[in-house]
């Protein structure tokens, strides 16, 4: 990268530790409503923070590529980088279990780099002008993908759980290999692929704003009207293609997608333009190792979930229930919810000394 950021890393870093804030409560059962994704319709905080990483995938995208020499090569980086993020993804839906017959397929790392090799492509081949109208153009697409073509077996295009033209197009393609908590359906499938490539694509023009030359002061303007303009434009959109993550809609994409370009925009005003940069630090850390942290959270849990322990009454429970149960629960009483943030926050507080003491070596593991 030829011109690194620290507001880029920091918000990369924020995003990383909400994602894993919101995957790891202590007690799934008791979860407060804004750390939950909206059922179906709708946007939760929790729902901002996926297309999040994505736009900083394609900012990161314009600054690692600028300029690069020996484009097959390039190309084949990127195409490598992609499938070993795909590779990630798959070994942590089959861990520990490694049921074949059943696994999940699709996942966040899948779609993610799917969305670099595409994005990074796009970026490589064209120019700004053309990026915009790739945006537009796969937001479109995929409007009429979803309400025009008639769903086989169904015969009206609609925008349902289990009925929509992804979710016949996953279970036709992947059959049971999909997320086992919808079953039929899976929210990172394979059509909407095409909308998350435009939420990489806003980032890769995001980049290209804070590369340009205009001055530090022009750049915060800029990307903040964007992103407004982007919020304002989802919500119109809302009004006929409603707001919905598992869908990735196209009012979606412009929606989240404005929000990170207005919290981009306020990282790169306080931490880089007005030199605010003290308290970056914890957020670094899990920037620098975004994909590490991310793919280990996943790892340790179901890990954790293997050990058994016998308690008093003589049942059995999984080390990390006991441990949550036994180590911060008590501590709470009946505040259910409470409790079980602070489990998540407790787990995001071990990952930060150990992300902390490897910031300090100078363990930086790049995929």
């Amino acid at each position: 990268m030829n011109q690194r950021l620290l507001s880029l890393d920091t918000f990369r870093g924020l995003t990383v530790a909400a994602m894993i804030l919101v995957n790891n409560p202590g007690d799934w059962g008791h979860v407060y409503a804004p750390l939950l994704h909206a059922h179906w319709n709708g946007c939760t905080p929790t729902d901002l923070i996926f297309p999040f990483f994505l736009f900083i995938v394609g900012v990161s995208i314009s600054f690692a590529l600028t300029n690069a020499q020996n484009e097959p090569k390039i190309l084949r980086r990127v195409v490598y980088r992609g499938l070993v993020l795909m590779g990630l993804g798959l070994f942590l839906n089959l861990y520990p279990k490694f049921d074949f017959a059943n696994f999940r397929i699709p996942g966040v790392l899948q779609r993610i780099g799917l969305v670099y090799i595409i994005c990074s492509f796009i970026f490589i081949k064209t120019n700004v002008k053309t990026q915009i109208y790739a945006v537009a153009g796969l937001l479109i697409l995929y409007y009429l993908l979803l309400h025009l073509v008639p769903v086989p077996g169904v015969g009206y295009a609609n925008l349902q759980p289990e009925t929509n033209l992804g979710a016949w197009l996953d279970r036709t393609l992947l059959g049971n290999h999909l997320y086992k908590a919808t079953k039929v359906w899976d929210p990172e499938g394979l059509l909407g692929t095409i909308p998350a490539a435009a939420t990489g694509l806003l980032g890769v023009l995001a980049g290209q704003l804070l590369r340009s030359k205009y001055a530090p002061a022009e750049k915060v303007a800029w990307l903040f009207l964007a992103g407004n303009a982007l919020i304002l434009s989802g919500l119109i959109v809302d009004s006929f293609f409603f707001i919905n993550k598992s869908l990735w809609s196209s009012s979606y994409v412009l929606y989240a997608g404005g929000w990170a370009a207005v919290g981009l925009s306020a990282c790169y005003w306080l931490i880089d333009v007005q030199g605010y940069q003290r308290w970056t630090r914890p957020f670094v850390v899990f920037g620098v190792n975004a994909i590490t942290v991310f793919f280990m959270s996943g790892i340790i849990p179901r890990t954790l979930g293997l050990i058994k322990i016998t308690t008093t009454d003589g049942s059995s429970v999984n080390l990390q229930l006991w441990l949550y149960k036994n180590a911060i629960a008590p501590f709470f009483g009946q505040q259910l919810q409470l409790a079980s943030l602070a489990g998540a926050l407790t787990f995001l507080g071990i990952w930060l000394v150990i992300l902390n003491w490897m910031y300090n070596q100078k363990i930086i593991i790049k995929v």
